[in-house]
């Protein structure tokens, strides 16, 4: 498989995309819900739409798992979508949403874009050339300890039903940690770590298509990725950590009590 081609189809499935998800942000939008907290937009679809498309024009064989849309299956190259991550940002006009697209080759991640098209942030990472923002080379932060660091985190959708839980997720690091932010976007928030404006990154239940453009970002940056336990983070992973690498064996003793989480 020729990279360069693979990456200008990437490249311009995210500036198709961020083209349609800017153009309509800040509007009205019709809204279905998936779940009592899982929102879906008329503009998720159009933007997966516009991303399918144009993948199965350039490689037809190809398979697709994408948020929106039954899967494509029968390849070993695989792209894994996320039209919108951030939806519910999106939804009420809130400027942190993003276009998240990974390229996958016999299980394997190889490439991975995300595009925040309300601030013209392209995150960009290709496994053994490093990891890129707007073109130029980015690195996971310096940050030592946990009192040093800024964490961010997410809460899932099945929260209501186990509040308790991520409740006490949230208080493992309220008081040891520099400050807690939550942005709404996985892939935000692995971009983030990624380019050194995150520390660590720590949430239950993320999809796929949520985190495997984040992951290969992180992992080209220089930062590490596992689950609680310490596993190797994969994309079937129900729980997820990922850190500068040097705060994290003192992220994982905190995460201690929440590993048989699932």
């Amino acid at each position: 498989m020729k990279n360069d081609k693979i990456k200008r189809t990437l490249l311009e499935a995210l500036a198709k995309a961020g083209k349609i998800i800017r153009s309509h942000f800040g509007k009205e939008q019709k809204i279905t819900k998936k779940g009592e907290f899982n929102l879906v937009t008329e503009i998720d679809k159009a933007s997966e739409k516009a991303v399918v498309d144009l993948i199965l024009k350039r490689f037809p064989g190809h398979s697709i798992l994408a948020e929106e849309s039954p899967a494509v299956t029968g390849s070993e190259c695989r792209w894994i979508i996320d039209p919108i991550d951030g939806t519910t940002n999106f939804a009420h006009g809130f400027p942190i949403v993003s276009v998240s697209i990974g390229f996958e080759q016999n299980g394997r991640l190889e490439m991975g874009g995300v595009l925040d098209p309300t601030r013209g942030e392209l995150f960009f990472a290709e496994r053994g050339k490093g990891a890129f923002l707007n073109g130029k080379r980015i690195h996971v932060s310096k940050a030592k300890t946990l009192t040093d660091s800024l964490v961010v985190t997410g809460f899932p959708y099945d929260r209501k039903q186990d509040p308790d839980h991520y409740l006490s997720l949230l208080r493992a690091f309220l008081t040891q940690v520099q400050c807690i932010r939550r942005t709404g976007s996985a892939a935000i928030d692995l971009c983030y770590v990624a380019c050194g404006r995150f520390d660590g990154y720590y949430e239950m239940k993320l999809n796929p298509w949520d985190k495997a453009a984040g992951m290969l970002l992180v992992e080209e940056a220089g930062g590490k990725l596992t689950d609680f336990s310490g596993n190797p983070l994969t994309l079937e992973s129900v729980q997820n950590l990922a850190t500068n690498g040097l705060i994290h064996e003192e992220m994982l003793r905190s995460l201690e009590p929440f590993k048989r989480l699932g």
